[in-house]
Parts: C-alpha cells; sequence; structure tokens
C-alpha cells in the first residue's frame, strides 16, 4: 500500500484551494464598508465595540470585567467623566489608554472607527453622563 493513498495529488489540492477563492473574496466585500453607506446609529456602534468592558449599562461592568485588573472607566458617572476633556476621551479611544495615560487595556479604535465615528462617540459619552460640555 502507498504511503500516499490517503493524500490527493498535488492537482486535486489546487483546485480545491481556488475553490476558496471565491468565498475569500465574498467575505473581504462583506467586511469592505459600502461607499455611500449610512454608519451604523453610535449607540449600537457602542454596543458592538465597547459594551463588552463599560457595559451594555455603561457603568464599567461588561462581561470582560472579572477578567480585567484594572475596572473600565464609568460612562454614567458625571463628575469622572465631565473632568475629562473632549479632547482626551476621543484620544483614549483613537489611540488608546495609554496614549492618556490611562489603562493599557483600553485598545485604540482608530483602524475600526472613523474620526467622523469617534467624534460622534465623545457626544454620545455625554449624553451617557449627563454632563455635556
Amino acid at each position: 500500500m502507498s504511503t500516499f493513498a490517503n493524500h490527493p495529488a498535488p492537482a486535486t489540492r489546487s483546485w480545491k484551494s481556488l475553490a476558496l477563492i471565491p468565498a475569500l473574496a465574498a467575505a473581504a466585500l462583506l467586511l469592505t464598508p459600502e461607499i455611500g453607506r449610512a454608519d451604523p446609529p453610535i449607540d449600537q456602534v457602542y454596543n458592538v465595540y465597547c459594551a463588552q468592558c463599560h457595559g451594555l449599562k455603561r457603568n464599567g461592568t461588561g462581561v470582560n470585567l472579572p477578567g480585567l485588573s484594572v475596572r473600565p472607566r464609568d460612562h454614567t458617572d458625571s463628575k469622572g467623566m465631565g473632568d475629562t476633556p473632549d479632547d482626551e476621551l476621543y484620544k483614549a479611544i483613537k489611540e488608546g489608554g495609554l496614549a492618556v495615560n490611562k489603562s493599557v487595556l483600553m485598545p485604540s479604535w482608530g483602524a475600526v472607527l472613523s474620526d467622523k465615528q469617534i467624534t460622534e462617540m465623545v457626544k454620545y459619552l455625554r449624553t451617557v453622563c449627563h454632563c455635556g460640555k
């Protein structure tokens, strides 16, 4: 019995690999923003990207809390949020916590969110904390 009996011939493997190309192309199209497509509402963006740590109640009690060494910011805290300037919130979201001398556990979202979305997020956080500036 040949040791290659259970392995398809190289030509067969190539055709199977080629079959993945349309699937990968379709996935890329699904993940690429459409030109002219409206951004989702900012509260939904928060639910997708922020709530895991900051919580659905926006109070720093997300599902990731037990695994974190630092408690995430409570976005409902009027005093704490009110003391933080908009440009610092923007920078923390865009570049991550370390960029504003906060927790390294806060990731940078600049490669995921547009500048417009980050600006909208800062405005949204001001409504959450009832501390608009």
